[in-house]
């Protein structure tokens, strides 16, 4: 099993920022692709950025130029730094992992853009 723990989210006015982190652990064998996932209100899950296993980025165009997805050497954390925030963003987020033909989830951390 592999657990994943997100850390960073809140609230913040239009315009600024906030950092993202999550960590994994546990039977990580086969790590492939990590990154980010949210849900906006009333629509379904969508990708917003993620590092694949060969270490490219992937972003959804509606946050490139704003938000940077970084993991660190070890592979076990991965970052989003987000900028620019705009209530758009407003959104649960999931921490996302691939770990050979499985895929796991975070349980989820709350970003709210508002003035």
């Amino acid at each position: 099993q592999v657990q994943l723990v997100e850390s960073g989210g809140g609230l913040v006015r239009p315009g600024g920022s906030l950092r993202l982190s999550c960590t994994a652990s546990g039977s990580i064998f086969r790590l492939k692709d990590m990154g980010w996932y949210r849900q906006d209100p009333g629509i379904g899950r969508k990708m917003v950025a993620m590092v694949t296993s060969t270490d490219s980025t992937i972003y959804d165009d509606s946050v490139k130029g704003r938000f940077t997805v970084s993991r660190d050497s070890a592979k076990i954390t991965v970052s989003l730094q987000m900028d620019s925030l705009k209530p758009g963003d407003t959104a649960l987020y999931y921490c996302y992992l691939r770990n050979g033909h499985e895929n796991y989830w975070g349980e989820g951390t709350q970003v709210t853009v508002s003035s």
